[in-house]
């Protein structure tokens, strides 16, 4: 049976949960900044309305903000991890094969559905109903088509919040195609669109109309698998999105320049922790680790410092404390006492399954009482929280944490920050 994808989609979610919690903000335009309160990285729909561009520095739009009443927030991870989680949860229950694509995005198979339609109607019921989350519904033939499809059912409130491409014809499919630039196309960004541009491909019409040999001998054959998915040809199986990351990265800003070297090995050790945790949850090994480590760039008045070194090791591993060993490693290598630090942060390279390795004779292999406690350990952060049970190196400091001056409370995690309501 061919499948009939269905990308389910929150709107605005940063910006939702938010609003969830707090009735008061219901109808105020609202951001969400990222990490070290620097850049806006959400948008209420009340704040696109007003023109608030997505990624702005949030310094240069603090006095506009002031002047049209838009709420500032923190972003509240926390919140939103238990939110997507809880999101899942209820697609899982309504559909047998689903497969998370991001925080706030998952495909769902619904292949054998008497009508999908229909059925796009009741997942936007169900989670509006049971966790007050808004959502797109794109259905269609293929991933790609399905992605265009949700970004139809967003944009034209005429549908409800749920356009099937294969309740159009092909004549209105190629109408609403014409209407859309190609930058609308899945996988298709900034500096790809420039290129399509000079070829006179600019709307996601002309890119389904294009010849695939021509496509795959000039951009690549990713490209054109997607001008075969815009025909209705599925190229990218159900699991395809979802493969192992080639490459982990774990960095972050710090909340105030750092000059402290312990502060920066919590810091990096915290990282190389969670990259790790996130390793070993596909199934995987890696055999680099790279270490970084920066200065502040908009500050002139700092001397400016920038290293990356890359630490081999001596076997393909996902444990924590091997790859922990090889970072602080690293970190001896480019550390230079003195220097105001703004950034630090590691990257797992040469991934590959841990079952299926090149190993070397003469070098060790993982104890497997440790691959054990490893697994223990994640098992216990999954159940009980991110952090629950950690290494002791990676304890965090306040030296370095991010800033989040304007974070809501963790309503749905933490007790003593659970919501109140007065009589």
């Amino acid at each position: 049976m061919k499948p009939i994808y269905a990308l389910v989609d929150a709107n605005n979610f940063y910006a939702t949960c938010e609003k969830i919690f707090d009735p008061a903000l219901a109808t105020r335009p609202l951001v969400v900044l990222s990490n070290n309160d620097g850049c806006i990285v959400a948008r209420s729909a009340e704040s696109k309305a007003l023109g608030i561009p997505m990624g702005a520095p949030i310094h240069q739009w603090k006095d506009f903000c002031t002047e049209h009443g838009v709420v500032i927030k923190s972003s509240n991870y926390t919140l939103y991890g238990d939110m997507s989680s809880r999101m899942l949860s209820i697609l899982q229950d309504m559909c047998p094969q689903v497969e998370s694509y991001s925080i706030d995005e998952s495909f769902l198979n619904l292949a054998g559905y008497a009508d999908p339609s229909t059925y796009g109607y009741l997942i936007r019921q169900r989670l509006q109903q049971d966790i007050k989350v808004t959502c797109g519904v794109g259905i269609g033939p293929t991933k790609t088509l399905s992605k265009f499809a949700n970004h139809l059912a967003k944009k034209n409130a005429e549908f409800g919040g749920v356009f099937n491409t294969l309740d159009h014809t092909p004549e209105e499919m190629n109408r609403w195609m014409a209407a859309y630039p190609v930058s609308e196309v899945w996988g298709v960004g900034r500096q790809l669109t420039k290129r399509l541009g000079v070829d006179g491909i600019e709307t996601v019409l002309n890119l389904a109309r294009c010849d695939g040999v021509s496509i795959r001998k000039r951009y690549g054959i990713v490209l054109e698998k997607t001008v075969r998915e815009l025909r209705g040809e599925s190229c990218l199986s159900f699991e395809d999105v979802g493969q192992p990351k080639q490459q982990i990265m774990a960095s972050r800003s710090f909340g105030t320049t750092v000059s402290d070297p312990h502060a920066i090995k919590a810091a990096l050790t915290h990282h190389i922790s969670r990259a790790a945790e996130k390793l070993r949850a596909q199934q995987s090994v890696c055999a680099n680790v790279y270490v970084m480590l920066r200065t502040n760039p908009f500050r002139e008045q700092d001397q400016q410092y920038r290293r990356t070194t890359l630490v081999p090791l001596d076997h393909a591993s996902a444990d924590t404390g091997v790859l922990m060993k090889a970072a602080l490693r690293g970190l001896r290598q480019i550390f230079v006492p003195g220097l105001k630090y703004h950034k630090c942060g590691v990257m797992l390279g040469e991934i590959e399954p841990a079952g299926i390795q090149q190993t070397d004779l003469f070098a060790p292999v993982d104890d497997p009482k440790r691959l054990r406690l490893m697994s223990l350990m994640d098992s216990i952060n999954k159940t009980q929280g991110s952090g629950t049970l950690h290494l002791a190196s990676t304890q965090l400091s306040a030296a370095w944490q991010m800033r989040a001056g304007d974070r809501s409370p963790r309503y749905t995690t933490c007790w003593d920050e659970l919501p109140i309501a007065y009589a």
